[in-house]
């Protein structure tokens, strides 16, 4: 295994924080043979995530989530429609918060139990953002509005419920491509939640 490098921040200058924060960061990087290279990198700060994947054990069913994101409509997404899970950002509360305040704002289900599954850096080449997965049961008395987003963010959220099969299915369709999403499919197929 090789051993970890030395790492030197020699300059970070602020390229936009129009949305979030663009940075254009040079850093000097020592390799194993002990040169020093100097690299360039810009990278995207927009803070850290939660996202829950919603199952009924009873009905073997599961919510997700229908809306437009821009990034996907300029990278051959010819609609820019994603299916994913609830998701956002964290905000200023811890995971676990921002999960439930997520949900209730996205979908209309207020839950008050949730199961973290893990961390990770969804794309650790440009974006700094953690996102921390959960899962979480629900049936309809925790339901307490249309959800959909909130105007104040400019959401236009569409509620879906599937069953698990079928939700699972739209992976291989290709009708599920969001990362976050297949993953925690594949953590409840595996675990055998639903």
């Amino acid at each position: 295994m090789r051993k970890n490098p030395e790492i030197k921040i020699t300059e970070t200058k602020l390229l936009s924080d129009n949305w979030y924060v663009l940075n254009k960061v040079t850093f000097d990087y020592q390799k194993n043979d002990g040169k020093t290279e100097s690299h360039i990198r810009e990278v995207y700060d927009r803070g850290n995530g939660a996202a829950i994947l919603l199952y009924n054990t009873a009905k073997k069913t599961v919510v997700l989530t229908r809306q437009f994101r821009l990034p996907t409509y300029l990278n051959g997404n010819k609609t820019g429609m994603m299916i994913e899970v609830c998701a956002g950002l964290l905000d200023k509360d811890n995971a676990q918060q921002a999960v439930i305040r997520e949900t209730e704002e996205e979908t209309g289900y207020r839950l008050s139990k949730v199961q973290k599954v893990i961390e990770t850096y969804m794309s650790p080449g440009s974006v700094t953002e953690i996102l921390y997965l959960f899962v979480g049961e629900y049936d309809e008395t925790m339901k307490v509005n249309e959800g959909g987003g909130l105007d104040a963010e400019q959401e236009n959220i569409e509620v879906l419920e599937y069953t698990f099969d079928e939700a699972y299915a739209m992976i291989e369709s290709g009708e599920i491509s969001d990362a976050k999403t297949i993953m925690l499919l594949q953590h409840a197929k595996i675990k055998g939640l639903i």
